[in-house]
C-alpha cells in the first residue's frame, strides 16, 4: 500500500478499460547529478527485490480501497491475486550511473508496471543519493576511516537503516546504528557521549572507568570541558596509568567541536610530546566532503572522521530525483515506443526499449555510456563513432575499445532469477566502478562531463518522433 493513490485509479481504469494484459516499458532514470557531481552510485536494487518478493494486498488493503467507492469490484478481486509477474532489467547494485540512462527497466502488464512505481523510485532515490555522497565523503578523506553516525539525525528508522547501509556501499566503513549491523551487516561501534563524562564527579574519572571497562578499543571524547587544557591533558594520564600497562595499543581521542584543523594540531603536538605517537584522532561535528577536505589541505592531522546528518541526510543536495517513465508498449508482438513531450527540454524522455553499454579505453577507463535499442549490437572490431545526441557536430571514434552490457535480468516472468550479492561484494563492486573513473570526473568543482550519447538508430528513432508530434 505504499503507492500514490493516481496508480490505483490508472490501474483501475486500465482494468475497466480491458487493458490489464498489455505489456509496458517503464524506464528509472534521474536526469541530474546532486551536488553537481559528474557521477551517482547506484543503490536500492535489493530493497526493491524484497519488496516485489512479498507484494500483495491482503483483506484489510482490500476493504480499505473498497470504502473509496471508486474502484470497480472487479478490480479490487484482481487487486486480491496480485502478484508480480513481468521482467526486470537493471544495472549491478553499486554501479556508477549517469543522467538520462535507464539504470532500471521494467517490462510487465501495465498495472503491475504502474503500481511498482512509488517504492522503486522511493528506494533509488534514498539509497542511491546517500551512497553516492559516501563515496564523495570517502574520496575528500583520501581513504582514512569514516564512520556514519547519523542515525538521530536521519529523517525516521527506514531512513537511518538504509541510509547506513547505502553508506557502507559508498564505502563508509562503519555505522552508528546497531540495527543497520544486525539487519545488513555494517559494522556498528561507538565509545562515549558528552552524558558518560558528565556523570561521573571528573572528566579523569570518566575516562578511567570506561578504559578499565574497554582497553582494547578506547576512544576519549575530549571536549566536554575545555579540550586542550582539560580533555587532551586527562586522556594522556588515562593512557598511561591505565591503558599502556595491559598492553593496549588502539587508543584514540575524538574532538566534535571548535575549530577542529587547529585543536587537532595541538592535540597532535602534546600527544607526540608524551610519547603518544600512536594514539589517534577522531573528529566529528556536522562533517561533509568540502570541509573534510579543507581539514586536510590544512594540514590537520586527522586519522578518523565521523560524520552525522550531512550524510545521512545528504543536506547539501538532499534529492536525486529519480523519474520512472513509460517508454513503449508491446502491440501484438511488435515493441511500440513511446515518447514525452516538454516544452522544458530536459524533460523529452527517450523512447523506446532500450539497453545501455559502458565504452572502455586500453586502460579500462570509462570513456562515456552508449543508449540503444534493445536488439542493437556492437562489432568491437569495428571503430566506433560516437556523437553528442544535442550538439551532434561533436564526435569521437573509437578504434581500440571494450564494452559493457550494464543491464542485468533480474526478474523473468515474475520469477527472481538474480543471485543477490552480499552487502560486501556490492561494496567491492562500488569500489572497481570507482576505480574506472577519470580523476577529473571525481573532482568536486565543474567535473568534466562524462558522456552518455545515443545510438544513431535510437537517436533518429526519438527525432522522428519528436516531429511527429510537432506537425
Amino acid at each position: 500500500m505504499l503507492i500514490d493513490f493516481y496508480e490505483l485509479t490508472m490501474a483501475n481504469a486500465y482494468f475497466l478499460e480491458n487493458r490489464t494484459d498489455e505489456v509496458a516499458f517503464f524506464d528509472l532514470f534521474f536526469r541530474h547529478v546532486p551536488d553537481d557531481g559528474g557521477y551517482a552510485i547506484f543503490a536500492g536494487l535489493e530493497t526493491i527485490i524484497d519488496y516485489i518478493e512479498t507484494l500483495s494486498f491482503d483483506d484489510d488493503d482490500i476493504e480499505f480501497l473498497a470504502q473509496k467507492q471508486i474502484f470497480d469490484l472487479g478490480f479490487l478481486d484482481y487487486l486480491r491475486q496480485f502478484k508480480f509477474t513481468g521482467d526486470i532489467f537493471s544495472f549491478l547494485e553499486g554501479s556508477v550511473v549517469f543522467p538520462n540512462e535507464p539504470i532500471l527497466t521494467v517490462q510487465a502488464n501495465i498495472i503491475e508496471a504502474q503500481i511498482l512505481e512509488t517504492f522503486l523510485l522511493q528506494a533509488v532515490n534514498h539509497e542511491s543519493l546517500i551512497a553516492t555522497k559516501a563515496t564523495r565523503m570517502k574520496y575528500a578523506a583520501k581513504d582514512r576511516i569514516i564512520l556514519e553516525m547519523g542515525a538521530r539525525r536521519a529523517h525516521g528508522a527506514t531512513s537511518s537503516n538504509l541510509g547506513a547501509r547505502a553508506a557502507y556501499i559508498g564505502g563508509i566503513d562503519g555505522t552508528s546504528n546497531v540495527l543497520a549491523d544486525q539487519l545488513y551487516g555494517v559494522p556498528s561501534g561507538g565509545t562515549m557521549a558528552h552524558s558518560f563524562i558528565q556523570l561521573f564527579d571528573s572528566e579523569y574519572d570518566a575516562f578511567a572507568a570506561y578504559a578499565k571497562h574497554y582497553p582494547d578499543n578506547c576512544t576519549f571524547l575530549v571536549d566536554t570541558y575545555d579540550t586542550l587544557k582539560s580533555g587532551v591533558p586527562n586522556a594522556i594520564k588515562v593512557i598511561k596509568k591505565v591503558l599502556l600497562p595491559t598492553g593496549a595499543k588502539n587508543f584514540s581521542i575524538r574532538i566534535d567541536s571548535g575549530d577542529l584543523t587547529y585543536l587537532a594540531k595541538q592535540a597532535r603536538k602534546m600527544l607526540d610530546d608524551a610519547g603518544l605517537n600512536q594514539c589517534k584522532i577522531v573528529v566529528s561535528n556536522s562533517l561533509d566532503e568540502y570541509l573534510i577536505q579543507t581539514l586536510l589541505q590544512q594540514g590537520a592531522p586527522i586519522d578518523l572522521f565521523g560524520v552525522g546528518e550531512r550524510l545521512i541526510t545528504a543536506k547539501s543536495d538532499p534529492v536525486l530525483g529519480c523519474v520512472y517513465k513509460l517508454v513503449a508498449v508491446n502491440k501484438d508482438g511488435n515493441i511500440d515506443p513511446k515518447i514525452k513531450i516538454s516544452d522544458n527540454v530536459e524533460k523529452i524522455t527517450t523512447p523506446h526499449y532500450k539497453t545501455v553499454y559502458r565504452i572502455y579505453d586500453d586502460s579500462n577507463h570509462a570513456e562515456a555510456d552508449l543508449i540503444t535499442v534493445y536488439d542493437e549490437t556492437i562489432d568491437v572490431q569495428e571503430p566506433l563513432t560516437l556523437f553528442d545526441p544535442h550538439d551532434t557536430w561533436k564526435t569521437k571514434t573509437y578504434n581500440k575499445y571494450k564494452i559493457k552490457e550494464m543491464h542485468v535480468p533480474i526478474y523473468n516472468n515474475g520469477e527472481l532469477i538474480y543471485q543477490k550479492p552480499s552487502l560486501n561484494e556490492i561494496r567491492k563492486h562500488t569500489q572497481t566502478e570507482l576505480s574506472t573513473l577519470w580523476a577529473e570526473v571525481r573532482r568536486f568543482e565543474h567535473p568534466h562531463h562524462y558522456y552518455v550519447d545515443l545510438s544513431k538508430r535510437l537517436w533518429v528513432i526519438k527525432q522522428e518522433m519528436i516531429e511527429q508530434n510537432n506537425r
